[in-house]
């Protein structure tokens, strides 16, 4: 039997005496004054338990870890036809790159680089104003994790806005190929507030549950997506989920998984359970540094890699 509570209180723990922690995202201004010096993990299961340790209900950005719940709500309205607007290929390249852009008419290569991120908001807005759109994508996010307090960081959102050039690059070259069907101002303010959802560990380990049992989640009941289209976002967050680092998440974790560079990470376990760890400073990639650790740890102590013990 294993002891979740234990694994995590001895993660954290050891976490707490680390000293290389990374750099924060100094980039967005409003990140750049979280503090490095915070750890959290919960770990959420299919019969509604939920383990906790260190900094765990801490608040944060979830950043790219919101495309997650964009794409489900996408895949949701428009099911196949989403895949004329993104790809499902890994990029190799850092998440805001403009160069396979270049090379692939404006189609983003998949859902979780800026670029596919921001089409598939484009296709889920449908002729909507941003406002009905973010109450949709916020009312969706406060279902799966079954928490109707978790909200936006209006000031994390205006200080993506204000420093919005490289998205807005990606934004313009798509839409001169066609690709954007909305004002290109409307699709970022909408994508920019997505990625400021605040949330801690806990909701965020719940919200993923539904990814966990093939898209229901067991605890309440509730059918979220098809079993097809659950196995299909978690291939994706295998391959595609921390951009040109994918790889070796896959080689030290061995789990799906969506990181941002809040400094938060979401894992799957199909079966088993939806890790959310969280700390602030970020690799050279962009992803969570100790989160990354972390998830690596857990997973040799539980032997929950999707490629066996």
């Amino acid at each position: 039997m294993i002891n979740i509570q234990k694994i995590l209180d001895d993660i954290a723990k050891e976490m707490a005496n680390e000293t290389d922690r990374g750099k924060v995202a100094d980039y967005i201004p409003q990140l750049a004054h979280v503090d490095p010096n915070q750890f959290g993990i919960a770990v959420a299961t299919p019969d509604g338990q939920v383990y906790t340790a260190g900094d765990a209900g801490t608040l944060f950005s979830i950043q790219s870890i919101s495309k997650v719940f964009t794409l489900t709500i996408g895949l949701g309205k428009l099911g196949n036809a989403l895949w004329t607007h993104v790809g499902r290929e890994p990029s190799g390249d850092p998440f805001n790159s403009i160069m396979m852009l270049e090379h692939e008419s404006g189609r983003p290569r998949n859902p979780f680089i800026n670029a596919g991120a921001i089409a598939v908001v484009d296709a889920i807005m449908m002729g909507h104003e941003p406002k009905e759109t973010l109450g949709e994508i916020l009312q969706f996010v406060r279902f799966i994790a079954d928490d109707d307090s978790i909200s936006f960081d209006h000031k994390v959102a205006a200080s993506e806005m204000a420093h919005k050039d490289r998205n807005a690059s990606l934004a313009y070259f798509m839409k001169s190929f066609g690709r954007l069907k909305h004002d290109v101002d409307k699709v970022l303010g909408t994508y920019f507030h997505q990625c400021s959802i605040a949330m801690n560990c806990q909701q965020l380990a719940q919200a993923g549950l539904f990814l966990v049992s093939n898209g229901i989640n067991e605890h309440t009941g509730v059918r979220v997506i098809n079993a097809q289209r659950s196995r299909r976002i978690n291939s994706l967050m295998m391959m595609c989920g921390h951009y040109d680092g994918s790889g070796e998440f896959a080689y030290r974790v061995g789990l799906p998984g969506k990181s941002g560079v809040g400094g938060g990470i979401l894992t799957i376990a199909p079966g088993e359970g939806s890790i959310a760890v969280w700390s602030p400073g970020l690799d050279h990639i962009g992803n969570s540094k100790l989160g990354t650790k972390a998830l690596e740890l857990f997973v040799q102590e539980t032997g929950w890699s999707v490629f066996g013990d």
